[in-house]
C-alpha cells in the first residue's frame, strides 16, 4: 500500500468538548496530518475564502476534507454548506457532515444541498474512533481526490 499523503482536515464545530473528542480520536489513530478547527459557519466561510487571520496559507493551508457540525452559532452548518457548494472553486472539496442529528430531514437536506456524505456521531469515545478509521480510510486511501490550487 502507497504512504498516505499529508492530510489537512478542518472541522467546523462549535462543541468544545466535541472538539477535544474528535482529535483525540484521529490521534488514536494517527490519521490525520493536521487538523484546523473553527467554531461556527461564519468562520468556516473566513478560513475558505482566506479572510482576517485565515490569510496565511502557511499557517491555515487548504483542507482535503471538511467536517461540518449542523447546529452551529452565527451561521449553522446547512448555510455554509449551501455557500461551499454554489461557490465553483469550493464546491470541489468534500463536505461530510458529523452531528448527532438522526432526523431524516436533516439528512435529506443536507444531501440536497450537496453533502458528500453525513454521519452521525456514535455516543462512545470507541464508536467514534472507530466512524473516524473508516472515514479516513475511504476518504484518503479508497477515493481520488481533486488536488488543490487553493
Amino acid at each position: 500500500m502507497t504512504p498516505r499523503k499529508s492530510i489537512s482536515l478542518l472541522i467546523a464545530e462549535d462543541d468544545e468538548d466535541d472538539r477535544m473528542l474528535t482529535r483525540k480520536a484521529f490521534e488514536n489513530n494517527s490519521l490525520i496530518s493536521r487538523i484546523m478547527f473553527v467554531g461556527n459557519g461564519e468562520e468556516l466561510m473566513d478560513y475558505l475564502y482566506r479572510h482576517g487571520v485565515y490569510a496565511d496559507r502557511s499557517l491555515y493551508p487548504w483542507p482535503d476534507l471538511i467536517l461540518l457540525d449542523l447546529n452551529m452559532p452565527r451561521k449553522n452548518g446547512r448555510e455554509a454548506l449551501k455557500e461551499i457548494k454554489e461557490d465553483a472553486e469550493l464546491r470541489r472539496t468534500p463536505v461530510i457532515i458529523l452531528t448527532t442529528s438522526k432526523e431524516q430531514e436533516d439528512i435529506v437536506r443536507s444531501y440536497d444541498l450537496g453533502v458528500n456524505s453525513y454521519i452521525t456521531k456514535p455516543v462512545t469515545f470507541e464508536g467514534l474512533v472507530r466512524v473516524l478509521q473508516e472515514m479516513s480510510n475511504y476518504w484518503f486511501d479508497i477515493v481520488q481526490l481533486p488536488e488543490t490550487d487553493y
